[in-house]
């Protein structure tokens, strides 16, 4: 097939095992696809291995067939998992990463750290739950939330901010994608006076989130403009791609919760990352390790 679409069929875990890979291959291989390299990789607590293919039989039927595979193995402690990743990832492009800031490019929720200054930690963090499962309106239930922390000194942020830990593996991530010259940006249902100073530190090439309202140095509880919901969220990664002359068939979406689903459907891959079961089973690609820095394996750099 001199012709035919080049893919890549990425496997990653935390030791991923002979019998895995050679069921992932071998169901490859029985497509009638072709196989034209093979390449390991390891990273901090995972490896990961690259089948580069030629199909001509489509993407979805090359995801099915592989998803199937996987699913056959019997599952290991971490897991192990694979993603089929299409053809406009594997050029040499200008690519734009968009990541999902609370539990996606960092470890916590700030909400309810923020919450947790007001005794109301256990109430937020329900509400939040329910919202990234797509229970509820992400609008109201930011409003909601964002309400209990009325009357809070502004220092607060300061003292939450101090306390953000990066999700393992983000740093390096974020690194390895701006030093070959790709954009990478943040679109956060949380708060830009948090994310700001953090997004200054690694440099980001763009940044979105909601602004708390304070007033006389108190939050007032209550958010100002348009709330960062899931359609802003698609939105912001359209607006950053073609600022960038990026194509859309050239960006990379990660994010955890309901609110980042219209994001990652409108990337040329969208990842779930120990994401919630509704968003896993709409990903394109599904990482449940505690490596952020899997995403780089995805594309060529």
């Amino acid at each position: 097939m001199p012709n035919s679409p080049e893919y890549s069929v990425v496997s990653y875990g935390k030791d991923l095992s002979d019998a895995y890979l050679g069921a992932v291959q071998a169901a490859v291989s029985g497509l009638g696809a072709r196989i034209l390299e093979l390449e390991n990789a390891a990273g901090n607590g995972y490896t990961v291995s690259k089948l580069y293919v030629e199909y001509d039989g489509g993407l979805s039927r090359l995801r099915r067939t592989v998803a199937a595979a996987s699913a056959a193995v019997p599952a290991k402690p971490g897991g192990e998992h694979s993603a089929v990743v299409p053809p406009s990832l594997l050029v040499q492009a200008r690519k734009l990463l968009v990541l999902d800031v609370d539990s996606t490019l960092i470890r916590q929720e700030v909400i309810e750290l923020l919450a947790a200054h007001a005794g109301r930690e256990a109430e937020v963090a329900a509400v939040t739950e329910a919202a990234m499962r797509g229970e509820l309106d992400f609008a109201a239930s930011l409003h909601a939330r964002v309400k209990t922390l009325a009357g809070l000194p502004a220092s607060v942020i300061d003292e939450v901010g101090a306390r953000i830990e990066l999700s393992d593996g983000a740093e390096l991530l974020v690194k390895e994608f701006l030093a070959a010259g790709h954009g990478v940006a943040v679109v956060s249902g949380g708060f830009s006076q948090v994310l700001d100073p953090l997004a200054d530190r690694l440099q980001l090439t763009f940044r979105r989130a909601n602004l708390l309202e304070i007033e006389d140095g108190v939050l007032t509880g209550a958010v100002s403009g348009e709330v960062v919901d899931r359609a802003v969220k698609a939105r912001s990664l359209a607006e950053w791609a073609r600022e960038l002359e990026v194509a859309p068939e050239h960006t990379v979406a990660v994010g955890d919760g309901a609110n980042d689903l219209d994001m990652l459907a409108a990337a040329a891959l969208g990842v779930a990352f120990n994401a919630k079961p509704a968003v896993q089973a709409a990903a394109d690609a599904v990482l449940n390790l505690p490596a952020l820095d899997v995403v780089q394996h995805f594309v060529k750099l």
